[in-house]
């Protein structure tokens, strides 16, 4: 199965290290990230979940619930999770799915049979409150993740949600932003932009955030 942008993400039931999830109700009105491992006691992947737990507040004032998935049991979860926290310096404070019949791989394609024929590849959704998939990133498993990206492109997502703008190049929490070509009614934009904007071009239009 093949997900686009745009599409629902598949609800499922599953267990957990954190007991059994129903997907869609455990994500309830909140933005989502559901990122994948190819095993338990990997290295890359050991150093991303003790950032991810270090990240926990960032996620929240993002109003963003993570869940990760392995194909290995929850037995093994646990037992990965103490060393995690043991070697990260932290305490794993998101669920890990765990997915031993590749019910939730199968999902959303997450076996690559070029790259693993028995591990999931290293993707990454992030999921909006309607459940639809906003963004998607597939990593080798030798590449670590960036985290930094990965918020900055909710920053964004959230941003242009909600306000008639999209985000430039590099752009970062704070930059200008782009008026989306769309909107041309001049009393609207003042409405919406009370500080103005510079037109560098009929099509590219820049202003301060509107947040």
């Amino acid at each position: 199965m093949t997900l686009r942008l745009g599409d629902i993400a598949p609800d499922f039931e599953q267990a957990s290290s954190d007991g059994n999830i129903r997907f869609h109700d455990w994500l309830g009105n909140s933005w989502g990230v559901l990122f994948s491992h190819p095993a338990d006691f990997t290295p890359v992947c050991t150093t991303e979940l003790g950032l991810t737990a270090k990240l926990k507040d960032e996620f929240a004032r993002r109003n963003v619930k993570v869940i990760a998935l392995s194909v290995d049991p929850v037995a093994s979860h646990l037992e990965w999770i103490k060393d995690i926290n043991d070697t990260q310096g932290t305490t794993v404070n998101f669920p890990i799915i765990a997915d031993a019949d590749r019910k939730v791989s199968e999902l959303y394609d997450l076996i690559h049979p070029n790259a693993s024929s028995t591990h999931t590849v290293r993707s990454v959704f992030v999921i909006d409150p309607e459940k639809k998939i906003r963004l998607t990133l597939t990593y080798p498993a030798s590449t670590g993740r960036n985290f930094n990206e990965l918020l900055r492109v909710i920053d964004s997502l959230q941003l242009t949600e909600y306000h008639s703008v999209a985000t430039p190049a590099n752009w970062q929490q704070g930059d200008e932003v782009v008026i989306v070509p769309s909107l041309q009614d001049e009393e609207l934009i003042r409405q919406k932009f009370p500080k103005g904007y510079r037109a560098l071009r009929p099509y590219l239009r820049l202003t301060p955030p509107p947040v």
